[in-house]
């Protein structure tokens, strides 16, 4: 496992402001490389708010506490830095990118993250692979980035990028994808593809669907902005019995 902090992501006391409205309001967690962490929560909990502050997005502001990769110190940091430094978002590049065809694009994101060019002949093998194995036509990396792309279309988009680029840490933001059961099934065999002792996964969903294809190591709730209940994957499948209610309830029990 390597020399522990340099094989983690760690968040620490982490407190996010948008605008005026502290939303994030003391979050702590740290993902291992080799690990999946699932962090779920009611709507406007915060989950995405943390999803963005990992990313460093520029509208979301952290007043208080550390996001730590592999020790160094992602604030301030450029999200395209935090990505060479080996950070995946998988809502990195939601939008359309009119002219900029897949392949291009994708070598780019290669090129950079690996610090040199890579060899035209090789990417187009590995990319080739990569794409019958997630069941996508030769046509997609044609096409241009996410133009006229269904939401299927979309997160397997976001699989292959996950495959190519062979990040240390990534984070899924699978917030209500809604996504038909074929795109969840081939989404989640990229995913538990990918899983190993080099990568730490975080998945960041409401519903436990998704973990019904990729069983996480651990589970967190979020309510309200802090980590209120964590346990393993059993703690998924009696919220889908049981809703946020009952954690709802015993946050504000505890306040």
């Amino acid at each position: 496992m390597g020399d522990g902090m340099h094989d983690t992501l760690e968040i620490q006391n982490l407190h996010v402001r948008i605008e005026e409205r502290e939303i994030l309001k003391g979050v702590n967690l740290v993902v291992r490389k080799g690990e999946v962490h699932a962090l779920m929560g009611p709507n406007g909990s915060g989950k995405s708010t943390l999803a963005y502050a990992l990313m460093g997005h520029p509208k979301y502001t952290v007043t208080e506490g550390k996001i730590l990769m592999k020790g160094q110190s992602l604030l301030g940091m450029e999200p395209d830095a935090r990505a060479r430094l080996g950070l995946f978002l998988a809502f990195q590049y939601p939008c359309e990118v009119p002219g900029v065809r897949m392949s291009n694009f994708l070598r780019l994101a290669v090129n950079a993250r690996v610090g040199k060019e890579t060899d035209v002949m090789e990417f187009y093998d590995k990319i080739e692979k990569t794409m019958k194995h997630l069941e996508m036509g030769e046509q997609f990396v044609k096409r241009y980035v996410n133009e006229g792309f269904s939401g299927g279309e979309k997160k397997r988009n976001e699989i292959l990028q996950m495959m190519m680029l062979q990040p240390e840490f990534a984070v899924m933001d699978e917030t209500d994808s809604g996504l038909d059961i074929d795109a969840l099934r081939i989404v989640s065999k990229g995913v538990n593809e990918l899983r190993g002792p080099n990568l730490g996964i975080l998945i960041i969903t409401h519903y436990e669907r998704i973990l019904r294809y990729i069983t996480p190591d651990f589970v967190h709730i979020l309510v309200d902005g802090r980590i209120v209940k964590s346990g393993g994957a059993d703690l998924a499948v009696h919220l889908e019995e049981h809703g946020y209610d009952w954690i709802i309830k015993e946050s504000e029990a505890k306040a």
